[in-house]
């Protein structure tokens, strides 16, 4: 082999190494950055930006939620469990089951409690919409998931 196709191999293998290490990196990332697809319950989605004018309605405030999925068979109970923003504004979840495989939406105003939507029932936004977190925990305290938005580190966990 000469000198040049020696040189040429090696270039295209330091490349595909390159190549495949920015993947495997990517893959890293996404994993921890979308790392709740491990949980069995995870923040499946967040919609901080009450679509419209902001004018405290009722209707406005519960156009502002976040999404909680229990990707297991198996019914989970999450009395105890807490949602909460940066500023501290806490939901706990009270008699409530979420069932297998699904999700309820947790909306910021008031409103009588289904099996997919809960109601904080307050009559303030709670989301900002410039940048915030939204943290999941279980009824000992322990995280389990968080979205954030507006921080220049997108997803953390």
């Amino acid at each position: 082999m000469s000198v040049s196709s020696l040189r040429r191999l090696t270039a295209v293998a330091g490349i595909t190494a390159a190549a495949l290490g920015a993947v495997a990196l990517s893959a890293a990332a996404a994993d921890h950055h979308g790392g709740h697809h491990q949980a069995a319950v995870y923040i499946s989605g967040v919609q901080y930006d009450s679509p419209g004018r902001d004018d405290r309605s009722n209707r406005s405030l519960n156009k502002e939620w976040v999404e909680i999925t229990n990707s297991t068979r198996r019914a989970v109970t999450l009395d105890g469990w807490t949602l909460a923003d940066e500023d501290g504004h806490t939901y706990t979840f009270d008699h409530y089951r979420l069932a297998g495989r699904a999700t309820v939406r947790v909306h910021t105003g008031m409103g009588r409690d289904i099996r997919t939507d809960l109601f904080q029932d307050r009559r303030a936004y709670v989301w900002n919409n410039d940048h915030d977190t939204a943290t999941l925990r279980n009824d000992h305290g322990r995280f389990l998931d968080d979205a954030s938005w507006g921080h220049h580190g997108g997803h953390r966990h």
